[in-house]
């Protein structure tokens, strides 16, 4: 069993961590469809979709980042 002052830093590290990726992947996706939607108006409604899917694939990755955490403060 882990020292129980070490669970804290790592639920935190889990949330940081996990949260890093996505956020990164979120704001160049939302960027590079942006840029893509100011070059070429009309295709806004086409790249809207596959976006969004995009978008909830790696917020999920963040959700799962969070269940972790909480899982590992759950263990004090």
């Amino acid at each position: 069993m882990p020292e129980a002052s070490l669970i804290p830093l790592a639920a935190g590290l889990a949330i940081g961590l996990g949260a890093l990726g996505p956020g990164l992947g979120i704001g160049f996706g939302v960027g590079k469809a942006m840029e893509a939607i100011g070059r070429n108006p009309e295709i806004s409604g086409t790249i809207l979709v596959p976006m969004l899917i995009g978008l909830g694939f790696a917020e999920a990755i963040a959700i799962y980042a969070l269940v972790i955490a909480f899982l590992l403060v759950g263990r004090i």
